[in-house]
């Protein structure tokens, strides 16, 4: 593959290690190391980044990680793994998060759902505009939320035809699963800036698919 310039944006070391982890679950050892090989990140094979918040892995390789997943598996097969990945990601580490971590307690779980989505999906937003340079916002609409990645460590750097965040696209489905005690929603990326697109938005439909 070819090389993503270094961007100067930063991930969280723990972030990062979630993520490999994740996908180390999904896809076995020698899947994860096949794909750092692939994206010339073969120095983190056992070697993973330390568990802490220091904001020191660069979303250049982290795309290369996500990029280097659709060229092994094909988009498809990509789309499929890292959808996975990203809801263990959440499972794994993001649950237990700043605001996040009282959608488990009581006077949470009683509240409506509407109250449960709109205090939990900003919540999430806010784990990553605050522990890295991955900026997010939320805005309601009528029947659905959009969810705004404004600098993506998913797709940084990378040109595709079709929206390709596959991995965040995960972290926000089980997020709204942790959030709404079991629901499961539809959610899309409608645009993206591996596209052309000024940001990464992913409609999260407030209806309940499950």
């Amino acid at each position: 593959m070819e090389p993503i310039p270094k961007s100067g944006l930063y991930y969280s070391n723990k972030m990062a290690r979630l993520a490999l982890l994740a996908l180390e679950e999904v896809m076995g050892k020698n899947g994860l190391n096949a794909i750092l090989n692939l994206a010339n990140l073969s120095h983190l094979i056992d070697n993973l980044p330390p568990d802490n918040l220091n904001r020191e892995f660069d979303f250049a390789d982290f795309s290369m990680l996500n990029g280097a997943l659709e060229e092994m598996y094909g988009p498809r097969g990509g789309r499929g793994l890292a959808k996975r990945a990203g809801r263990a990601v959440f499972m794994e580490g993001l649950r237990n998060f700043g605001a996040l971590a009282g959608a488990g307690d009581l006077a949470f779980k009683i509240l409506p759902l509407s109250t449960k989505l709109r205090i939990g999906i900003p919540a999430m937003a806010k784990i990553f505009s605050t522990t890295s340079d991955q900026y997010t916002t939320v805005e309601e609409k009528e029947d659905h939320f959009v969810y705004t990645i404004h600098k993506c460590p998913v797709c940084y750097g990378r040109h595709t035809d079709k929206p390709c965040c596959h991995i965040a696209t995960g972290v926000i489905l089980e997020g709204l699963r942790w959030v709404s005690g079991g629901h499961e929603f539809k959610v899309e990326e409608v645009r993206c800036i591996a596209c052309g697109d000024p940001t990464c938005d992913f409609i999260i439909y407030k209806e309940p698919e499950s």
